[in-house]
């Protein structure tokens, strides 16, 4: 499974989960907690104007209590995805996975770190 962050410039952090890793809420706060470490590093300026936003869909780990104190605690802007819209998909389902699906379209693999690579190499294309 990859956990992947990005806006219209591009990748802001992505994560290949580890394999029999359960995404709970505390593995996706340890993943928030690096996503935005990336984008104080790398979007220094997005990160002192605070002008950036999370939007993500209603996945079960984005609901859970711990997530939200901690989106809480750090202050971050959500902009939730409201329930069952079909108007307001997440950037992923009309940008991201198309695009990833073409590049690996036709390809077989053998072993995961195989496929964590390509998709990487894929990822880099799409900014």
């Amino acid at each position: 499974m990859l956990i992947c962050f990005f806006y219209i410039e591009g990748i802001v952090h992505k994560e290949f989960v580890p394999t029999g890793q359960m995404v709970n809420g505390k593995f996706f706060c340890i993943d928030l907690k690096r996503m935005r470490e990336n984008i104080r590093q790398k979007h220094p300026d997005k990160w002192h104007n605070n002008c950036w936003a999370l939007h993500h869909d209603n996945a079960p780990v984005h609901m859970y209590l711990i997530v939200q104190q901690f989106l809480a605690s750090m202050k971050m802007t959500v902009i939730p995805q409201p329930p069952y819209s079909l108007d307001l998909l997440a950037p992923c389902e009309f940008f991201l996975s198309p695009k990833m699906k073409l590049k690996l379209k036709g390809q077989h693999f053998d072993i995961i770190e195989e496929i964590q690579t390509i998709s990487q190499d894929a990822m880099k294309t799409l900014t």
